[in-house]
């Protein structure tokens, strides 16, 4: 038995010893190259994006009537873009939670400065004139001289308040029609139902541009031509498939047994959809609500086409109307009104990031 030991012993003394240190050394450096490679694509991809909105913002707070500087422009873009990749590579090279929030505290904190040095002592307000002033575009040609614009601009809290009314009632119609028509496509089965389901897509997919000449016809048959009725009804035909189809999959995800117990412990119809599904199913009923009034919100198609008089104007032809009036004399008031049309939404959007992704997974999952 010892002469057998001997041997057994040589074989395990010859095999190489593995370097855990080494190997955790070049799995950390490559998980950090991974990274690295990562946050450069995005660093590439993102600025693209985010510099002509921050070039509108500059402008809007910095420029002058009459006045061509462009020295502001390059001096926030000399400090936006080097606290953009820094941000990144803070994220990169981050090893801990800790790390990571004292790097984009301290390149934030240096943004803010160098900023504020650069560019704070160009920045005013004068270019929001129109938030008090409804003829803003008589003012503003004033001021280079030049004679009064042909159009009449109404107030831009009435284009503002038109804009919330037609985006907020098509929020809640579509809301509530697609909730109801997708529960009912979720939970019974009747004959058509799959060619209902396909003709959804279908609608989806239908470019509505082909439709806007037959559309114009028929609200002005009907009287609602010019009216931000008419428009509302359009906005909600054109929007409700994808609500339903999408609602659908979020009724198909809730299983239909807490149904059951529900109408079994004596609920009713109505009521366990209302106490039992409907609250399985809010993230999707709120990401379809944002969803469809930030749609709401820009529509610049049917409001150009359907609405006539100024009264009835929205945020979308407001701003249309100001870029062909005012642009060439003061581009300092079209980017703020660009800003301030731009707000409301961003705001929306950032607020209901997380329900706007679930749209996605919970809808398609259904």
């Amino acid at each position: 038995m010892a002469a057998q030991a001997i041997p057994m012993a040589s074989t395990a003394a010859s095999e190489p010893t593995v370097d855990w240190d080494a190997l955790a050394t070049r799995a950390r450096l490559a998980r950090r190259t991974k990274a690295t490679v990562l946050y450069a694509f995005l660093i590439a991809v993102s600025l693209p994006i985010i510099l002509p909105y921050f070039w509108l913002v500059t402008i809007a707070f910095s420029a002058k009537t009459g006045v061509a500087e462009t020295a502001v422009l390059w001096r926030s873009m000399a400090v936006v873009v080097p606290a953009v990749i820094a941000f990144w590579l803070s994220a990169a090279l981050a090893q801990s939670r800790r790390q990571l929030w004292i790097g984009i505290a301290t390149v934030a904190a240096i943004a803010v400065i160098a900023f504020g040095l650069l560019v704070g002592p160009h920045l005013h307000l004068g270019n929001f004139i129109f938030l008090w002033e409804p003829d803003f575009a008589s003012v503003v040609r004033s001021r280079v001289g030049e004679v009064k614009g042909a159009v009449q601009f109404p107030n831009v809290w009435h284009a503002f308040g038109n804009s919330i009314l037609i985006a907020g009632t098509q929020t809640v119609i579509v809301v509530t029609v697609a909730s109801l028509a997708a529960y009912y496509l979720s939970r019974f089965q009747f004959p058509g139902r799959s060619s209902m389901l396909r003709s959804l897509l279908v609608l989806h997919a239908f470019p509505v541009l082909t439709l806007i000449v037959p559309m114009f016809l028929m609200l002005y048959w009907i009287g609602l031509l010019d009216t931000l009725s008419g428009v509302i009804l359009v906005l909600v035909a054109f929007e409700l498939p994808f609500a339903i189809f999408i609602m659908k999959g979020f009724f198909d995800a809730v299983p239909w047994d807490i149904e059951m117990s529900a109408l079994t412990d004596g609920a009713s119809r109505r009521q366990a959809f209302v106490s039992v599904v409907l609250p399985q199913v809010r993230n999707g009923i709120l990401a379809i609500a944002v969803f469809t009034f930030i749609r709401g919100w820009e529509e610049y198609i049917f409001v150009f086409t359907f609405l006539i008089r100024n009264s009835n104007w929205t945020m979308s032809l407001y701003m249309y109307w100001v870029r062909d009036d005012v642009m060439g004399v003061d581009y300092g008031v079209v980017s703020a009104v660009g800003v301030f049309y731009l707000v409301p939404s961003l705001i929306l959007y950032m607020a209901a990031q997380r329900y706007l992704m679930q749209m996605s997974i919970g809808g398609v999952k259904g």
